[in-house]
């Protein structure tokens, strides 16, 4: 027995030192014999990369360098984990491969099987081909304007509820940490609009929506969260499984499953209908055709994605926002006018239509994802062979293989001075009705483009701009000694969030 057992590590390990090797051997000349300009995988470029995932320097430093390793290139060749991987930087090609020619690119690359952490590898975003297609095609009702309008009035409830809590506890707004307070009110947002659930995470501190919530979304850099991230990404399934590792705990997969399991059970039994994202799944998962036929793992996963990505992303936007119009009085003061004209017409309330008629807080709110965009690089998996252009002057055409990994800088494009002069500068004017046909297309990328834009958009531009539009209505947004201006990005964090946190003072307003 003993023996078998030994026989079987010693297999193992010649399996992963064959496989490494292989891997190592691909990175380094994949690259050199298709011709094109490549990061070469010089020592300090390993040095770099590792230096990313330690916590040495932050992940929109690393974006930028590399965006830069190649100036004049409108593309090169490098690696992620260590698949090939093209960094494209021209507007033309970037546009070519998300919209014109996306049926060559319809996939985001693989992050983790579903058979081993359903709860991610089922969702809208994670899933390919025509499984994608049917998911979005169910779930892309939920995000019409009609949908937007529906759940306003229950969006501004949560936001009406997040900013008289604060005007009634004064003791907290001298000195507060927006982000810990925003993700209280996305929580809100999202238990209503997603799950059905009301919650009020202000009053109710340790509700455990909230609580898992910062369980599922809270992610550092660092040795042991980047091994978790390679072995994830690069074992077979029945390896992951093995072993028991998943990327998010147990418990916290067990507690959405419940909830969203308990929720469709009231609904058939009380023929509850609630036009959200919970019944639109219901629905497709009674349809009599087999390819639509949906488990309850399904209708967790695609609600637990719309719960991920709105309880930690939205949150850290109105952070920015929150934290720009507090370093910049000129620009609140000019959107508090906007939102007190729209609320005198309105007698004291913003209606959904008042909300979109908000030009300038338009231009602030796209200001923000400019600066400080979502996602710092997005991604797509070519399926198809693709013949990309020279990437400049001497070089040949190339041939991308199906499996390329293409990733799209959007923090480094939204920083390049050749498309946003002074790009460090908060200035909504770039958005005006005047200046915004300036921009060139595709240089400007917060969700995407093409058909896998981010559905959820927008929902998120909505839950945002309510919740400024009350905030501003009752206070005045300031800086204190905490503030960090400009921001230090934080090292160990694969988002932008500052060192240090996001801190100002609310003010209140006499009314």
């Amino acid at each position: 027995m003993v023996s078998t057992f030994v026989l079987l590590l010693i297999t193992l390990g010649v399996i992963s030192v064959v496989k490494i090797a292989f891997a190592v051997h691909r990175m380094y000349f994949y690259w050199r014999k298709k011709g094109i300009p490549y990061m070469p995988n010089s020592l300090s470029s390993f040095l770099n990369s590792w230096k990313l995932f330690l916590g040495y320097i932050s992940f929109a430093d690393m974006n930028q360098y590399m965006y830069y390793y190649f100036p004049n290139a409108k593309y090169f060749g490098t690696n992620d984990f260590p698949a090939p991987t093209i960094f494209l930087r021209d507007p033309e090609l970037i546009k070519d491969i998300m919209v014109k020619d996306f049926e060559n690119f319809p996939d985001h690359r693989s992050f983790i099987d579903e058979s081993v952490e359903p709860l991610f590898g089922k969702n809208v975003f994670a899933l390919r081909g025509d499984r994608w297609r049917e998911m979005r095609n169910t779930l892309s009702p939920s995000f019409t304007a009609s949908k937007m309008k529906f759940m306003f009035d229950l969006i501004s409830k949560c936001s009406h509820d997040f900013v008289n809590y604060l005007v009634d506890h004064p003791e907290l707004c001298h000195e507060i940490e927006t982000k810990g307070a925003f993700r209280r009110y996305t929580n809100d947002v999202i238990a209503t609009a997603a799950f059905g659930i009301n919650v009020n995470s202000m009053k109710d501190q340790d509700n455990e929506f909230y609580r898992r919530g910062i369980e599922a979304t809270t992610f550092s850099s660092g040795l042991l969260t980047t091994i978790k991230i390679i072995f994830l990404r690069s074992s077979p399934a029945w390896l992951s499984k093995l072993t028991g590792l998943t990327f998010f705990p147990l418990a916290t997969a067990k507690f959405f499953k419940k909830i969203v399991g308990e929720t469709i059970k009231e609904r058939e039994e009380r023929d509850i209908i609630r036009p959200d994202m919970i019944h639109l799944l219901m629905q497709a998962r009674g349809k009599d055709n087999a390819s639509s036929k949906m488990t309850l793992d399904d209708i967790v996963s695609q609600a637990f994605i719309f719960f991920f990505a709105g309880f930690d992303t939205s949150s850290t936007l109105m952070c920015f926002i929150a934290h720009e119009l507090a370093v910049n009085p000129e620009i609140q003061d000019h959107l508090r006018e906007e939102i007190l004209q729209h609320l005198a017409e309105g007698n004291g309330e913003i209606s959904y239509e008042a909300l979109s008629k908000m030009s300038y807080m338009d231009m602030v709110v796209s200001e923000a994802l400019r600066k400080y965009p979502p996602v710092i690089v997005l991604d797509r998996l070519c399926s198809k062979r693709y013949e990309l252009p020279p990437a400049q002057p001497g070089y040949k055409s190339v041939i991308l293989e199906p499996d390329t990994v293409l990733m799209f800088p959007a923090y480094a494009l939204h920083r390049d001075p050749r498309y946003f002069p002074n790009p460090d500068k908060f200035d909504p004017e770039r958005f005006s009705e005047e200046n915004k046909d300036n921009i060139v297309p595709y240089t400007y990328i917060p969700f995407g483009h093409g058909p896998r834009k981010c559905i959820g958009n927008r929902f998120a531009l909505m839950e945002t701009k309510i919740v400024i539009a009350h905030l501003l209505q009752k206070f005045n947004l300031k800086t204190v000694e905490k503030t960090v201006e400009p921001i230090v990005y934080c090292k160990k964090e694969f988002t932008l969030k500052p060192d240090g946190g996001f801190w100002i003072s609310l003010e209140k307003r006499e009314t």
